[in-house]
C-alpha cells in the first residue's frame, strides 16, 4: 500500500489533484499490476490532514521507535538512531545555575587565570552528577560521555575535574560571596537574621592527614556527631538566612571544637557588608567570649542556653514564676529578665507541651528498664555483680538516674527524676537584642 496523487483535467482547463490510498493488485488478464484505490482522502486543496495524521499514527504503532523516526516520506536518506541520552534533568539544573548567577561568578573568578579547559562546565557537571546520579569523579567520565547531555560539555576527563576542584578551593571566598549577592538580588533577600550551625562527616580511611601542610591537613579525629570517633572527619559549618537560603559554608579540621569557630564566622561575614544582623547559634557555640564577639560592630545574638549546667543566671531564669504566652499550637513562651545594668540578661523560656509529653514517656521507659536491670543485678552471681553495677553506673542512658546508697549500692535517684520533670519540653533562649518581640 502507498499514498498516491492523481490529476484530472476539468472542462474549463483547470487541473484538480486528488490524494488516494492505493494498493497494487496483479491483473492476470492484463499481465501486469494495476492500482486499486482503497480510500480517497479528497482533493489536495481541500485535504483532511487530520485523517492522514491519524492513519500515520495508527500505522507507526507497529514499528520500532528507531524505524518510525528513520522513515522520511520522499527523503533521499534514512535517519539512523545511533544513541539516546536524557537531557531534561541537566537542562533544568543548567537553567537554575544561570538564573542564580553561578556561571557568571565562576566566569569572573576564572577571567584572571589561564585555563584552557572548560572549568565552569566541569564544575556544573559535578553538581549535576551529584543531583542526578551520584558517583565518583572517575565514573563521571563515562556518565558525561554516554549517559547524559551536559550543555556545552560533550566529554570530560577525571584530571579536568580535579583541577576544577582545586580552583574552587582557591577561590571559594569570592565565589560564595558573588553567588550569594546574585541570589540576594534575585530573591530580594533581607538579611537581618543569620542562622549558623555545624556538623561533622567522617571518611572511611584509617589514618589522619599528614601534617606537612596545616591548611590541607583537615581530616582529623574528633568528637563525631555520627558516633564514629574511630575515623578521621571534617567539621562543616553553614550560615543561612531566616528563609533558609544559604549564605556561606565553611570547612574545618575534624578536631575543631564548636566554640572555636564562631569568631572566624563573624570575621568572614563582616566584609560582606550585610548590615546590622542578629546571629542565631545553638547551645554548643554559646560561650561568653563568643557571645561578646558577636556583639561587635553593632551585632546581636540569639543563643540557645544549656539547661543542665550550674550557671546561676540560668538557674534563676528557670526558677522564675510567670505565665506562658501561646505563640501557636504546641509553642508557649515566657520572657525572663535576670540582673540589672551591664549584668542584665534577657532570656526567653520556650515550652512545647507535646514535646514535654514525649520527654516524660521516654524517661518513664528508661526508668522502667532501669528497675528491671537493678532487680536482675540483685539476682546475679557475685562474680558478675560488680561488673554489672559498674556498667550500669557508667551508662549515659541509665547512670544519670542513679545514686549510691550508704552501702555503696546503686539505687534510683528520685530527686534527679523530679528535676528532669521540670525541664520536660523546655528550651532556654538568650538574646542581646531588646527590640525583638518575645514571639520573634
Amino acid at each position: 500500500m502507498y499514498i498516491r496523487t492523481t490529476k484530472r483535467k476539468n472542462k474549463d482547463g483547470s487541473v484538480t489533484e486528488y490524494v488516494q490510498l492505493a494498493h497494487n493488485v496483479w491483473d492476470p488478464k492484463a499481465g501486469c499490476a494495476k492500482a486499486r484505490v482503497l480510500y480517497s482522502f479528497g482533493r489536495t486543496d481541500d485535504l483532511d490532514v487530520e485523517a492522514i495524521r491519524r492513519l500515520v499514527k495508527s500505522a507507526s504503532r507497529f514499528l520500532e521507535p528507531g524505524e518510525a523516526c528513520s522513515i522520511q516520506a520522499g527523503g533521499p536518506e534514512e535517519v539512523r538512531v545511533i544513541s539516546t541520552k536524557p537531557v531534561g534533568g541537566a537542562w533544568v539544573l543548567d537553567s537554575l545555575w544561570k538564573e542564580l548567577g553561578i556561571d557568571k561568578a565562576l566566569g569572573v573568578a576564572l577571567s584572571s587565570r589561564g585555563f584552557t579547559t572548560q572549568v565552569e562546565r566541569a564544575i556544573f557537571a559535578m553538581v549535576a552528577d551529584r543531583a542526578l546520579a551520584p558517583s565518583s569523579k572517575l565514573a563521571m567520565e563515562e556518565w558525561v560521555e554516554r549517559d547524559v547531555v551536559i550543555p556545552g560539555l560533550p566529554s570530560c576527563q577525571v584530571q579536568q575535574l580535579y583541577r576544577a576542584m582545586d580552583f574552587l578551593l582557591e577561590c571559594s571566598d569570592e565565589i560564595q560571596k558573588a553567588v550569594f549577592i546574585s541570589c540576594a538580588h534575585l530573591l530580594n533577600l533581607e538579611v537581618d537574621l543569620i542562622y549558623f550551625d555545624a556538623t561533622s562527616t567522617y571518611f572511611e580511611v584509617d589514618d589522619e592527614d599528614a601534617e606537612d601542610d596545616p591548611k590541607s591537613a583537615i581530616r582529623r579525629r574528633g568528637h563525631s556527631k555520627d558516633h564514629r570517633d574511630d575515623l578521621p572527619q571534617i567539621v562543616i559549618g553553614l550560615a543561612v538566612t531566616r528563609e533558609g537560603i544559604p549564605i556561606r559554608c565553611w570547612c574545618w579540621p575534624g578536631n575543631s571544637a564548636d566554640m572555636s569557630v564562631i569568631q572566624e564566622v563573624k570575621n568572614d561575614l563582616v566584609g560582606w557588608k550585610l548590615g546590622r544582623v542578629i546571629s542565631v547559634v545553638d547551645r554548643g557555640f554559646a560561650s561568653e567570649e563568643n557571645l561578646r564577639y558577636l556583639q561587635r560592630a553593632g551585632g546581636h545574638y540569639i543563643a540557645g542556653e544549656p539547661l543542665r549546667r550550674g550557671i546561676s543566671k540560668v538557674e534563676e531564669a528557670l526558677s522564675r514564676q510567670g505565665r506562658y504566652s501561646k505563640v501557636k499550637d504546641n509553642l508557649e513562651v515566657k520572657e525572663i529578665i535576670v540582673g540589672d545594668g551591664e549584668a542584665r540578661t534577657r532570656y526567653i523560656l520556650v515550652r512545647n507541651p507535646e514535646e514535654a509529653k514525649q520527654d516524660k514517656e521516654r524517661r518513664d521507659k528508661v526508668i522502667s528498664e532501669l528497675r528491671e536491670k537493678l532487680s536482675s543485678i540483685k539476682k546475679a552471681p557475685k562474680s558478675e555483680h560488680t561488673k554489672a553495677i559498674c556498667a550500669l553506673i557508667s551508662s549515659p542512658k541509665y547512670g544519670r538516674y542513679l545514686k549510691d546508697t550508704k552501702k555503696g549500692l546503686p539505687k534510683i535517684d528520685n530527686e534527679k527524676i523530679r528535676e528532669e520533670e521540670k525541664l520536660d519540653g523546655k528550651y532556654l533562649v538568650r538574646t542581646s537584642d531588646d527590640t525583638l518581640s518575645v514571639e520573634d
